[in-house]
């Protein structure tokens, strides 16, 4: 079965098995976490959601992704209007074990 689920305001298109990235979840490694908001499933469009349908999956990993560097500069002006900040966004890995519907 195929699907479209909603978390952390984005879609991802799931298949049982598959492994996703998703913005940070509040749960500890091993935990099983269900999503029911489900867009799609197997070509079947939901009015917003699909009646009765979950999604099925289990925490492998929290983490942080790669550090960015953000610099801000002013081009034309004195040294004053520099400013570096760095930024590491927290996901959680999941793996999808069990699609309902």
């Amino acid at each position: 079965m195929k699907a479209v689920i909603k978390t952390g305001g984005k879609q991802y298109y799931v298949t049982e098995g598959s492994v996703i990235y998703v913005e940070k979840i509040d749960a500890e490694d091993g935990d099983t976490v269900v999503f029911d908001e489900v867009l799609m499933l197997d070509g079947k469009v939901g009015n917003p959601y699909v009646a009765k349908a979950t999604v099925e999956g289990v925490v492998l990993k929290n983490g942080k992704n790669k550090k960015i560097t953000i610099f801000k500069y002013s081009q034309k002006s004195n040294k004053s209007n520099r400013v570096k900040q760095g930024h590491r966004q927290p996901f959680t890995k999941i793996e999808i074990t069990k699609i309902n519907g």
